[in-house]
């Protein structure tokens, strides 16, 4: 699971953290109660209170295997990213079996390590997230009778990011509390009605004294009390009408903040209560797996990062290619994954991929013995690849499988041939015959798509093959099986297996289903492998699979497969990779709030399914459904977040266009996010586009932001800054180069090490001393490599200085106690 958290920050910079997430599984599940004992298992992410990613569920299992990836960007800060487990319950509400919660600033400690955690009880009191607004003041006053106390202010002034209830805003107060050891003076504030960041703006009095102003004549008991001994406490509450009140969470404050000044104002952050609740242990509840790696960066402007970039461009062009910028990062990073992803975007940005991927692929051919194992590795080159192939062949698995994908899954075709898993009742024949329909229909749609297949994917297979016959010339088929490898193997039979991490389906599919797309999957990876056909022979090592592959060996396939992979990898241009075909991207269930209705309009909101092309951004009653309403891409004029005050709803954007604004409601603040990125990519270089816009909605005749009464008015807020206009490869350069710098800055070491092996290949003529200090690098041309080290050295202290002045400001900068660097209240 891959994780990108982007935050904005001061100074024009932008600060990105990273988190490579791998969740993996659990075991020792806590069991039911009685004779059945397994439980239907799911887990979900949250950010503190807020969920923004389910994985699929895990029928009837106390050690359930997950093994999902996700990739987002977090919009917000955040105190916890959490994991919940959870048992699921068709006919009641899931349960939350146990948590793994991780402190933000904790997440740098578990860094690179795979790890079981165990899991934490969940209870409400220990589910809190947002901060306090607090001042407090100390007042001497003259009672009656002429003796001087002391008067505590307490002024409650707002809270900030309080989590949704049931998924809407919640009703918060506050109840404020003067605590001591012979006290507990209770006061409360107003309910604010259905918002996360209330303005309470309440001030409390409370009397307090010291011990040597005591007298029988004062109000209260303080005989053993004084006070250093007294604290303020805050608990937020959510109202619940006719239904128990639920706990927010709380912050405690001694009173004697106050010892050195008469006035202290702060941000606090709400704290977790201990409620007493030992029901369970910690041990009982079982372990979740996780591989996390988190990485923290700051992007500078761009003006920063022209010599790094430059060199990497340069890469291509380097011979030898091991010699390049590019490669010496794969040589040195922990993990190859890590520098792929950034270098991939950036070199595809500048249309230098292409040289790039071929090179490297080059190098992968030198050490290839075996025609029949080519390209089967997990090198450079083909995690280069297998990136490219999932930036830019998104759309052409959308147009070539999703219609088949969304067949078998709304379907409920039995497809199972394994003797051992047939369900009573089953007829393995007719299971088998639904099998074959599914596997030819994909098949036959697969060898008839060449005209859709990218021009940039197709450029690399021509590469590929010219180079396979050239390393194999005695190898009729290596020429086909070096292109198979990649298409078949590593793009469609992935993409069919796993149609949710490739967005061809919103949802996991069930147990069966997945079955069914893992039974298809292997059979079309295996039809697409040329030797499995040209040779009549499979790499099943199921006997069921066996049997059933024979129905395909026949010379009409073989020819299919041949002609199919000798035009993907011919170098004519492919019409359906331009723009003449509308690209789907991006498509999912929110809600919309009825155009022209007043706040007390029934049913205001209304779920809906969203899908945006490049041409049109339109909404239907269910997915396939005819669209209920259509926005040209080109009548957009600005895409902006929405107030929450407008309607009392969080992760709301709104969609200008020519007639009224379209407000629409996410799911969760990432998905929200995700759709204002790719609507503004989308519609970046319309004509007419706004530079002011409302913040707030129109309602019931005036403008809620500026009290504008006139619809037309112009916004009162400019439109926030534009990104890059390419809609179907998002790449952000400047990030990406940022990644690259974090990652050689992270590898000095490894680097160093790399340079001075090029010293002893220089001197010695080859690895004759201390081989082991760089006998894992590929150094083809010491000279050459040693000179690209040094300009990679000097580029990275020039880059370091910046950075280093960008961290000390942002320390200075952040007051600690501020909304943005809140101090961490004492909790129970």
């Amino acid at each position: 699971m891959f994780i990108c958290v982007k935050f904005c920050c001061l100074l024009g910079y932008d600060e990105n953290r990273e988190v490579t997430i791998g969740f993996c599984e659990a075991k020792n599940l806590l069991p039911y109660l009685g004779p059945h004992k397994m439980r239907d298992c799911f887990c979900t992410i949250n950010l503190d209170q807020e969920e923004v990613y389910r994985t699929q569920v895990v029928e009837k299992s106390l050690s359930p295997f997950f093994s999902e990836e996700f990739y987002f960007e977090i919009p917000r800060t955040f105190q916890y990213l959490s994991f919940y487990v959870y048992d699921k319950n068709v006919l009641q509400r899931d349960l939350r079996i146990g948590k793994v919660a991780i402190k933000k600033e904790d997440l740098c400690n578990h860094s690179g390590k795979e790890t079981w955690f165990s899991l934490q009880p969940v209870d409400s009191n220990s589910e809190v997230q947002g901060k306090v607004h607090l001042e407090l003041k100390l007042n001497e006053l003259i009672t009656e009778n002429g003796t001087v106390c002391q008067q505590l202010v307490v002024h409650i002034k707002a809270c900030h990011g309080l989590p949704l209830i049931n998924g809407q805003s919640c009703d918060p107060y506050a109840t404020v509390s003067l605590v001591g050891p012979s006290r507990n003076d209770q006061k409360k504030t107003k309910v604010k009605k259905k918002t996360s960041n209330p303005q309470f703006n309440e001030i409390f009095y409370f009397e307090v004294t010291r011990s040597s102003s005591y007298t029988r004549k004062s109000q209260f008991q303080v005989e053993e009390e004084d006070i250093e001994k007294l604290e303020i406490r805050i608990d937020l509450w959510n109202n619940g009408n006719l239904v128990q009140d639920v706990f927010l969470g709380e912050i405690k404050v001694p009173v004697n903040v106050l010892r050195t000044d008469s006035s202290h104002q702060a941000w606090y952050l709400l704290q977790p209560r201990d409620n007493g609740n030992k029901s369970s242990k910690t041990d009982d509840l079982g372990s979740l797996r996780l591989n996390i790696c988190y990485t923290e960066d700051c992007v500078l402007p761009s003006e920063y990062y022209g010599p790094l970039k430059t060199l990497l461009l340069k890469s291509p062009d380097v011979q030898p290619i091991s010699a390049s910028a590019a490669y010496i990062l794969s040589e040195i990073c922990r993990d190859k994954n890590d520098a792929v992803l950034p270098l991939v975007r950036l070199l595809l940005h500048h249309d230098k991929l292409v040289p790039f991927a071929t090179a490297v692929a080059e190098l992968d051919l030198k050490d290839t013995q075996d025609a029949n194992t080519i390209f089967r590795g997990n090198s450079l080159a083909t995690r280069c690849l297998d990136e490219m192939m999932k930036i830019v062949g998104g759309h052409y698995l959308k147009v070539t499988l999703k219609p088949i994908l969304d067949e078998i899954c709304d379907s409920s075709k039995s497809c199972e041939i394994d003797p051992i898993k047939l369900k009573e009742g089953d007829n393995v024949e007719n299971n088998k015959e639904n099998l074959r329909y599914y596997v030819d229909k994909l098949f036959n749609t697969i060898v008839k798509s060449s005209m859709s297949c990218p021009t940039l994917m197709c450029d690399i297979f021509y590469s590929l093959r010219q180079m396979a016959t050239q390393r194999f010339p005695n190898d009729p088929h290596v020429q086909y099986s070096a292109v198979s490898s990649f298409v078949f193997l590593r793009f469609f039979a992935v993409a069919v297996v796993s149609p949710h991490t490739f967005h061809l389906r919103p949802h996991h599919p069930d147990a069966q289903t997945i079955r069914t797309l893992t039974l298809i999957s292997k059979t079309i990876q295996t039809l697409g492998t040329w030797g499995s056909l040209s040779k009549s022979k499979s790499s099943f090592k199921e006997t069921f699979m066996c049997e059933f592959f024979k129905m395909f060996q026949e010379e009409g396939y073989i020819i299919a497969v041949k002609k199919f992979l000798d035009e993907i990898s011919s170098t004519e241009t492919k019409e359906s990779s331009g723009t003449s075909e509308p690209v789907h991207l991006k498509e999912g269930e929110m809600y919309k709030r009825a155009q022209g209705r007043t706040r007390i309009g029934k049913k205001n909101f209304k779920k809906r399914w969203f899908c945006l092309t490049s041409r049109e951004l339109t909404y239907h009653k269910q997915p396939g459904k005819d669209a209920i309403y259509t926005i040209p891409v080109k009548n957009i004029l600005a895409v902006e977040k929405l107030e929450e005050s407008s309607f009392n709803k969080k992760n709301m954007f709104q969609v200008i266009h020519t007639e009224k604004p379209l407000y629409v409601q996410a799911n969760n603040c990432v998905e929200a996010n995700e759709w204002i990125d790719v609507l503004c990519r989308v519609s970046r270089c319309n004509q007419n586009r706004l530079s002011f816009y409302h913040p707030s909605a129109y309602i019931n005749g005036n403008w809620l932001c500026c009290q504008e009464t006139s619809e037309n008015t112009l916004g009162c807020k400019p439109c926030t800054a534009g990104v890059p206009a390419d809609i179907q490869i998002d790449i952000d350069e400047d990030r990406e180069t940022e990644r690259i710098y974090s990652l050689f800055t992270l590898s000095l070491l490894k680097l160093q090490k790399m340079e001075e092996a090029c010293g002893t290949i220089a001197v010695y003529q080859g690895p004759q001393k201390e081989p082991d200090d760089y006998s894992n690098f590929v150094i083809e041309d010491s000279v050459t490599t040693f000179k690209t080290i040094q300009q990679i050295k000097s580029i990275i202290e020039k880059l370091d200085e910046p950075h280093e002045k960008y961290r000390k400001k942002r320390s200075s900068s952040a007051k600690y106690g501020s909304k943005e660097n809140p101090i961490v209240g004492k909790a129970s």
